[in-house]
């Protein structure tokens, strides 16, 4: 048998897109392995110095690697479903962004808000 006997239709009977072919799910991944790695690695090594900018990356990273486990494993795209995807799509990423900017807000917020730090050597 040759290899296109087992190829996978671009959607299923019911309107659905169909599961991804192995190729699909290894490229899926392997992009999963490097949006991961990248950052771990910008993180442990301090490769940028300036801490703001790290930040802003690892979330660009995370950001791509949801939009990679959106298209690869869960076969989001405008044709499946009669658009409904593409709904999904929009309030994940509505989601992403107030998820983010809020996590953000908290953080810097508490940053702020912080009791100062005390030189311990000067108590007596």
């Amino acid at each position: 048998m040759t290899s296109d006997t087992h190829a996978l239709p671009d959607h299923d009977a019911h309107g659905g897109a169909a599961h991804g072919s192995l190729q699909s799910y290894l490229i899926g991944f392997g992009l999963s392995v490097v949006l991961t790695a990248i950052p771990f690695w910008l993180v442990m090594t301090g490769a940028i110095a300036d801490k703001t900018a790290t930040g802003i990356l690892v979330l660009l990273f995370a950001a791509v690697q949801i939009v990679v486990h959106m298209v690869y494993f869960l076969h989001m795209n405008t044709r499946s479903e009669n658009g409904w995807t593409m709904m999904a799509l929009i309030f994940t990423v509505v989601m992403v962004v107030i998820a983010l900017t809020g996590s953000l807000w908290v953080m810097h917020h508490l940053n702020i808000n912080m009791m100062p730090m005390h030189d311990m050597s000067q108590m007596p």
